[in-house]
């Protein structure tokens, strides 16, 4: 699923309650701009500036922007089942303390190492990157 950028700026704006006026007054960015961009007749000309103006009185980043979540956010009924579980886990995961939240990535990334070696070369996709690097077996080349 990718929603265009006018779809996400026009809905993102509704979802917070704001009007284009609130927004032109948190932004900077005047209200007939910003009513261009919402329906697309101006939208080629948006500024990268502008764009990050926007963003701020959304409280978003461009990551978050452009991610995914977002469009769950603004669209639910476009995911299937597994993509809801997995930005609903993620949701929570962030709403851990950074250093849980280090934890438990690594044990999960460990689990999909172990998975992956147990799964038949055929039902493989791609292989799992291998990122925390802290268990001794791996500092001496064996698998853990």
């Amino acid at each position: 699923m990718a929603i265009d950028v006018v779809l996400k700026l026009r809905e993102i704006r509704r979802m917070r309650g704001l009007s284009q006026s609130d927004v032109a007054r948190l932004s900077g960015v005047g209200v007939k701009t910003i009513s261009s961009f919402e329906t697309g007749d101006r939208i080629g000309s948006l500024k990268l500036a502008q764009l990050e103006r926007l963003l701020a009185a959304y409280g978003l980043t461009a990551a978050e922007f452009f991610g995914r979540n977002i469009e769950a956010e603004i669209a639910p009924w476009e995911l299937d089942e597994n993509q809801i579980a997995t930005a609903r886990l993620l949701d929570d995961l962030r709403a851990l303390p950074v250093s849980v939240q280090r934890s438990m990535l690594d044990k999960f990334q460990l689990m999909i190492e172990r998975s992956w070696r147990c799964t038949p070369p055929a039902a493989r996709k791609t292989r799992p990157r291998l990122r925390h690097g802290r268990c001794r077996q791996h500092r001496h080349g064996s698998d853990c």
